[in-house]
């Protein structure tokens, strides 16, 4: 789309917004986080406009507001079924493991195992060293969409479904991989988490900085997530660390958040990084022949919260007996290498 450059561009008016210094600059409203938002996926701003758009933002951290413009507009341009699956979880993983791999998955699959139907979403690639989930997926056999449509066939079929960034928005997917290029995340990093795109009532969120847990609440609420849970991630996955307490903001709608405070599930409170990373001892894990504590533990603390989000377990005690309850019965024949 062509402008004329005698003229503002119209969306130079969002990057003012953020730009006008330490005295005039504010948050976008959520009506303008919004606008923006679908001026950008619709591919209407420039790319100088974009970088200084995304950093701006990052400068001044964003707010609930714009966390929820942003993935509304990224909703409202989401290629859907004509008939939406039923989900019960949604849970995001868009970080990439470094220190230890990523046996959130293994919590995931012990409820999926059980009956419970989950639509992840990720990306990959975007940061050198790390292991992402993707390629475990993969590695697993389970199913990859490669639209939508078939995420929801994915979804009814088995049970599960994995859904690449690309797939939902390709746009979304060019300005993630911007990362190396600007040398920070972004907010594309922030609300690609809370996509959401089959309504799932149930929402996982896990960040890095603990600072952004009141944000992304803020953002569930905002959205009116029927049950949302964010809580300091390892990596900033959804992972339990099971070596340090975590707190964790629970929203129900549009309701104050509840925070509590979960305790440490090892004495330990020092875990070496894992140098081999190495994804066949999640099968060995899953399959009992490898019995590490510090694994086992992230994996029944990760199914814990995730029970308690989604109202199986009325504290946080209960959820713990639950989680071990649910991993000890999992069908160790649903996973096995492709």
């Amino acid at each position: 789309m062509l402008y004329d450059p005698t003229s503002p561009h119209p969306f130079s008016r969002f990057v003012a917004i953020l730009g006008r210094g330490k005295t005039k600059q504010r948050h976008l409203t959520y009506e303008e986080a919004l606008e923006s938002m679908r001026m950008i996926l619709r591919e209407e701003v420039l790319p100088e406009q974009i970088g200084a758009f995304l950093m701006l933002l990052r400068l001044k951290e964003e707010a609930p507001e714009e966390i929820a413009g942003f993935t509304q507009a990224t909703r409202e341009g989401l290629d859907l079924p004509a008939s939406l699956p039923q989900v019960d979880l949604d849970w995001s993983s868009y970080a990439g493991k470094r220190i230890q791999l990523p046996w959130f998955i293994l919590s995931v699959m012990a409820l999926v195992s059980t009956g419970t139907r989950v639509a992840m979403h990720g990306t990959e690639g975007h940061t050198a060293g790390r292991v992402y989930t993707r390629g475990i997926i993969e590695m697993l056999g389970l199913p990859v969409a490669a639209s939508l449509r078939q995420a929801a066939e994915q979804v009814q079929a088995r049970g599960f479904t994995y859904i690449p960034l690309e797939v939902m928005s390709p746009v979304l997917r060019r300005l993630i991989e911007l990362r190396p290029i600007f040398g920070l995340r972004s907010p594309v990093h922030s609300f690609t988490r809370m996509i959401n795109p089959f309504a799932a009532p149930v929402m996982m969120q896990g960040i890095f900085h603990r600072g952004f847990m009141d944000i992304h609440a803020g953002a569930a609420r905002l959205l009116n997530q029927p049950r949302a849970a964010v809580f300091r991630g390892e990596g900033g996955e959804i992972e339990r660390r099971p070596n340090k307490p975590t707190q964790v903001w629970m929203t129900l709608g549009a309701d104050e958040p509840i925070v509590e405070t979960w305790p440490a599930l090892l004495d330990d409170a020092h875990q070496p990084a894992d140098e081999d990373m190495n994804p066949e001892r999640l099968l060995a894990v899953w399959s009992g022949a490898d019995t590490d504590p510090y694994a086992t533990a992230s994996v029944t603390g990760t199914l814990a919260v995730t029970l308690r989000t989604m109202g199986r377990a009325a504290s946080t005690e209960e959820a713990e007996a639950m989680a071990r309850e649910l991993w000890n019965a999992r069908d160790r024949a649903f996973l096995k290498p492709r």
